[in-house]
C-alpha cells in the first residue's frame, strides 16, 4: 500500500492496480488539487474542498463514489460510513467517518469531524485501527489538541494529520506534534507499508508532505 497526501484532506491510496481517493479537492475550490484516475472515491463532506470526484475521472477510469453512511463492498474492500458533525466553513454539516479495510489493514478516515465526541456507538465500531487520518486545523473541525486526544483514545498504530497548511494554517501542525511529545517531525513524500510493517507500532505520528 502506498499513501500520498494531496493537500487539505485529500489522500491517494494505491494497492495493486487499485487507486482510492479520500476527499478529493474540486476544481471549484480555491485550494490546489490534483487530477488522477481513481477506482473508488470516499467523500466525507459535500463541500467543494472535499467533493471533487470529477477530478478523479481519467481515461476510462470513473470512480465508484461513496458519499455517506452505510456499509459498502467494492472491488474486494469493505467499508463502513458513520454520520458525525462538522462545522467546516462556518456551517453545521453532516460529516461521514469511514472505516475501510484494505489488504487486512484497517484505515479510519475522520474527514472534517468537528464534534465534541464521537459517541459510544461509533467508538465501539472504530476498533483495531491501523491507520488514522485526523483533521487538526480547527475552525469547524478538530483543533490540534482535541485531535491528538481523540487519536490517542482510538489507539491506532499510525496517526496521519491532515487539514493544515493551505487549509487550517501551518502552526497547527507544530502544536499537534508538541501534543505528541515532538518539537518537529520528518516529513515524507509517501508512506509505503504492508501489514507486517505495522507490528509493534503504537500511535506513531507520520507527517506526509503535500504533493499537489
Amino acid at each position: 500500500m502506498i499513501i500520498t497526501y494531496q493537500g487539505a484532506e485529500f489522500f491517494k491510496v494505491q494497492y495493486g492496480d487499485t487507486t482510492i481517493a479520500f476527499n478529493p479537492i474540486s476544481k471549484d475550490s480555491k485550494l490546489k488539487g490534483a487530477r488522477f484516475g481513481a477506482d473508488i472515491a470516499f467523500v466525507s463532506l459535500n463541500h467543494k474542498d472535499m467533493n471533487g470526484v470529477a477530478n478523479l475521472e481519467f481515461g476510462e477510469k470513473k470512480p465508484f463514489t461513496v458519499s455517506g453512511p452505510g456499509e459498502y463492498e467494492i472491488k474486494g474492500i469493505f467499508a463502513r460510513g458513520f454520520a458525525s458533525e462538522s462545522n467546516y466553513d462556518g456551517e453545521k454539516r453532516i460529516n461521514t467517518i469511514y472505516l475501510v479495510s484494505i489488504e487486512n489493514i484497517n484505515i479510519c478516515f475522520l474527514g472534517s469531524f468537528g464534534g465534541k465526541e464521537l459517541g459510544s456507538e461509533i467508538e465501539e465500531a472504530l476498533d483495531a485501527i491501523d491507520i488514522l487520518f485526523v483533521p487538526i486545523g480547527g475552525d469547524g473541525v478538530l483543533g490540534p489538541s482535541e485531535a491528538y486526544k481523540l487519536a490517542v483514545k482510538l489507539e491506532p498504530k499510525i496517526i496521519i494529520p491532515m487539514h493544515y497548511g493551505e487549509i487550517g494554517g501551518k502552526s497547527v501542525l507544530e502544536t499537534f506534534l508538541k501534543e505528541g511529545g515532538a518539537e518537529k517531525a520528518e516529513s515524507f513524500e509517501k508512506l509505503t507499508l504492508k501489514r507486517k510493517d505495522l507490528e509493534g507500532k503504537e500511535g506513531e505520528i507520520v507527517v506526509l508532505s503535500a504533493q499537489a
